[in-house]
């Protein structure tokens, strides 16, 4: 369907939202856009910024401590992609974010490396290739529709 244009933003639900917030907007450096609030004053949704058009809805009040594990049923994690991931590495290390995996090259030509929210998200970094393999099935795509 080419009336999709983009995603516009993912929903988490974080256990606490103070920890979510230092990791995702005091650490990993995504800008607080405004919040929504309930009836009796307390946040119903913080928007963060990725993009001008995409975004991060935290939730606060999951009823569980940790997301659920890489082979569970939904989102199994999300990527957000980098520019230089040797820079960005390093400065999530100076803000105290451990990778939970070394970078790495994937079989579709990206350097990529993981790390983890409060909640036990899992969080994808890619530094996408020039040549790597969505740009050429993309490319791809565009020759079929000539």
């Amino acid at each position: 369907m080419d009336d999709i244009t983009g995603l516009g933003h993912l929903a988490i639900e974080v256990k606490d939202l103070g920890a979510s917030l230092e990791f995702y907007r005091d650490r990993l450096g995504l800008q607080e856009m405004h919040r929504l609030e309930r009836a009796d004053g307390t946040a119903w949704i913080v928007y963060l910024r990725i993009t001008d058009r995409q975004f991060l809805e935290l939730f606060p009040g999951a009823d569980s401590d940790r997301a659920p594990g890489p082979d569970a049923n939904g989102t199994n994690h999300f990527c957000l992609t980098i520019d230089n991931l040797d820079v960005a590495a390093a400065k999530l290390e100076k803000a105290g974010i451990a990778l939970t995996s070394p970078i790495k090259s994937g079989l579709d030509g990206n350097r990529g490396a993981w790390i983890e929210d409060p909640d036990g998200n899992r969080i994808e970094l890619m530094e996408m290739a020039p040549d790597c393999l969505q740009y050429r099935a993309i490319a791809a795509l565009k020759q079929q529709t000539v």
